[in-house]
């Protein structure tokens, strides 16, 4: 299987896990600072943390942001009970007290944003929307698409890459605060075990999104009828598993546009998809702009 951007992540995560179980090592979280400027920061977190172990509870010094990258992880806070997915959003607050865990599965990777309520209270201001969070998860939709493909891209050319992670913070702040702030939906609850096998069915996608998975394979191995699958992958991760499969792949397809000179049709078909017109539109209704314009943007002015 091809290495690509989304199961580099993905693999970078597995060997950070398969390192500490070698070593005898208690799970972690490490974070590596990205940038920072007056009033925010970024950093990469990789946890390796997993089933056996005591999830960790902190609280919010600031307003968080986090793009998850690979892996999932359940969050929870005084107003979120989430597992959080590849291409989602965790949002956190300033002084909420939260803890997350992985009673499903080992290891996570997150871009995190955090802001200090003032510079964060300005971004709001001027959007005309309140500066807070009333949820704490934003699913990967195509509305949080192109931000969490340009923090992945982003990520992809390391420390030396030329990022403006200062432009991508705003506009990351600008994307959650006007999904945020609509009405909350009511959700029914998902069993612990559904929970479990729509977690593992999530890292078989992100290990391979470009892989044949038909919804029938993906609820036979969840031990899911179909429709019992569907229903809980949904309430999940916001999303059914077509819309993630094929946002993933998306995803994927962008972030190598952003960070790669490949050519656009050897991106398009080793990501999954067969026929090149049907994902220049899938590209452009997901993005809002062609392939060729996204790679321009990324690589910004002459």
């Amino acid at each position: 299987m091809p290495q690509t951007a989304v199961n580099r992540f993905s693999s970078e995560v597995v060997r950070a896990v398969a390192r500490r179980q070698r070593l005898g090592e208690a799970g972690r979280i490490s974070g590596t600072s990205l940038k920072r400027g007056a009033g925010w920061l970024v950093d990469d977190m990789v946890c390796t943390l997993g089933p056996g172990d005591h999830g960790f509870e902190e609280w919010h010094d600031g307003v968080v942001i986090s793009v998850v990258l690979a892996g999932t992880f359940q969050y929870r806070s005084p107003i979120a009970h989430e597992l959080l997915t590849p291409g989602s959003f965790l949002l956190g607050n300033r002084g909420e007290h939260f803890t997350c865990g992985h009673e499903h599965a080992s290891g996570d990777r997150c871009v995190a944003f955090r802001y200090s309520p003032e510079y964060f209270e300005r971004i709001a201001a001027d959007l005309g929307v309140r500066p807070g969070f009333r949820i704490g998860r934003l699913p990967a939709i195509r509305e949080t698409a192109q931000a969490s493909a340009m923090v992945a891209a982003g990520l992809g050319r390391g420390a030396s890459g030329d990022v403006a992670w200062d432009e991508l913070g705003v506009r990351l702040a600008a994307t959650a605060l006007r999904l945020a702030n609509g009405s909350p939906t009511r959700r029914q609850a998902v069993s612990r075990a559904a929970l479990a096998r729509i977690s593992e069915s999530v890292r078989t996608i992100e290990r391979d999104p470009a892989a044949r998975l038909p919804l029938s394979g993906l609820a036979a191995a969840a031990s899911l009828s179909p429709f019992h699958y569907l229903r809980s992958f949904e309430q999940v991760t916001g999303v059914t598993p077509h819309q993630f499969i094929l946002r993933t792949r998306l995803r994927e397809a962008a972030t190598r546009i952003a960070a790669e000179s490949t050519s656009i049709v050897t991106i398009a078909f080793s990501t999954g998809f067969g026929d090149l017109s049907n994902f220049n539109r899938a590209f452009r209704a997901e993005f809002g702009t062609s392939p060729r314009a996204f790679r321009a943007a990324a690589a910004g002015p002459p």
